[in-house]
């Protein structure tokens, strides 16, 4: 909630920041480049981290840090020190997130995982749709400096919260006895952070703006891939790689929030410039997405182990893209307030369906060891995904946005498809050694 909320209510702070602060919309735009960057590139290395030395030991490094950075960016005297702040301040988010999904794992029994992570996928779906809100009250109140000062009371109370907490394993993981792949690791994080950035421009630049960064993507990819195969110990292990119900959910979770945050992205901009809704007015036209992702995510859960796996991400990516396609029909795209609620609705249900599924087949289908390597694994492709779902709908042009995220979306049934069938999440094994 915190991570969520931190992106959500930055969005209320930027034209106050711009404008104390006396800089260019470019130069803005690194107050959210500059950290999604750093996010991306440092997730998997932060997950390993925490297989090597102890997932709460990386929470509370991370929440901590991420706390103190917040600090620093309330009391900044100009936007560069915001950004190098708002650098430092992903660097600490990427360290905070794989531990909490990996934590997840070792507190709960295996019957009781799904709904602890029902309850997460609630809770994110709250912060993020309270975010705008919170986020204007501030403003308005205290100026653009209080979002960032709110951090630092959840930042102590989560520490707190991460010293009292006893993880069901005895002393280090059990991937304590690996080397960290320092090449391997610097390789990964320099192609995340050439791709998201690459991603992150498209909007201002188009495609072929960026084509010199996505090949340069491409070949660090390719150097990556020659290397892993190569080492002793890749910084993405063998046994997840490997991983047929892993690698499954991270593609339809990169697929999935691609679509949403795409539809969101094109669909904000035509309820504003098009057909000139406020921003409120269009934040409560939408507000049916962030209601039904937190009443649809116990629903998947049960869904989840009465149905399996395959079933219920099937059903969630056919209920968003009938969302996408509500959206893009007549009346959609906020010319009708009741299609558009309608729409909103199956957004959110169809998110809450694919992100339970998929999040719980990640952690609980992790190889022993290894479940905060997921975990980074999983929020990275959290991290990209709408960042191409953005880029995808500003390439593609006002009319032509919604078609191509429908059916970017759609792909997200091949992998749907791959994982587990009915009774797969009764069968788990419990977590132990780490997992």
């Amino acid at each position: 909630m915190l991570v969520a909320l931190d992106g959500t209510v930055l969005l209320m702070a930027q034209p106050g920041m711009q404008r104390e602060l006396d800089s260019t919309t470019g130069q803005l735009q690194w107050t959210s480049t500059g950290y999604l960057v750093a996010v991306a590139a440092l997730l998997v290395l932060a997950g390993r981290l925490g297989d090597r030395y102890g997932h709460r030991r990386t929470l509370l490094a991370g929440v901590l840090g991420f706390g103190a950075a917040s600090a620093g960016i309330a009391l900044a005297p100009t936007l560069g020190w915001v950004v190098g702040l708002r650098v430092v301040q992903g660097v600490f988010g990427a360290l905070l997130q794989p531990g909490t999904l990996a934590l997840l794992r070792l507190c709960c029994p295996p019957e009781r995982l799904g709904r602890a992570i029902a309850v997460r996928t609630g809770a994110i779906a709250v912060a993020a749709g309270a975010g705008p809100l919170l986020g204007g009250l501030l403003v308005d109140a205290f100026g653009w400096r209080a979002v960032f000062w709110i951090n630092v009371p959840a930042a102590v109370l989560i520490a707190a919260m991460t010293l009292a907490l006893r993880p069901g394993y005895p002393g280090r993981p059990g991937a304590d006895g690996q080397r960290l792949d320092l090449a391997g690791a610097a390789l990964l994080a320099a192609a995340l952070a050439v791709l998201v950035h690459a991603l992150s421009r498209v909007p201002e630049r188009g495609w072929g703006g960026t084509s010199a960064e996505l090949a340069g993507t491409t070949g660090l990819f390719a150097v990556l891939v020659a290397h892993e195969r190569r080492a002793a110990n890749p910084v993405v292990p063998r046994p997840v790689a490997a991983s047929r119900p892993v690698a499954a959910s991270l593609v339809l979770l990169l697929t999935a929030s691609a679509g949403l945050f795409g539809t969101l992205f094109s669909t904000t901009f035509r309820l504003q410039d098009a057909l000139h809704v406020s921003p409120s007015g269009a934040a409560l036209r939408m507000l049916p997405l962030t209601a039904l992702m937190v009443l649809g995510a116990p629903a998947a859960e049960r869904a989840l182990r009465v149905q399996g796996p395959r079933r219920t991400a099937l059903a969630g990516v056919v209920l968003l893209v009938a969302g996408i396609a509500g959206l893009a029909g007549p009346g959609g795209g906020g010319g009708s307030v009741p299609v558009t609620a309608v729409a909103a609705a199956l957004l959110g249900t169809g998110f809450a369906a694919v992100m339970v599924t998929a999040t719980g087949t990640v952690v609980g289908d992790a190889p022993a060891g290894y479940a905060g390597t997921v975990g980074g694994l999983k929020q990275t492709a959290m991290n990209t995904g709408p960042t191409l779902g953005i880029a995808a709908a500003a390439g593609a042009g006002a009319h032509g946005a919604l078609p191509v995220l429908a059916a970017l979306a759609a792909l997200g049934l091949l992998p749907a498809a791959a994982l587990p069938g009915t009774g797969a999440a009764a069968h788990r094994e419990p977590a132990v050694g780490g997992a």
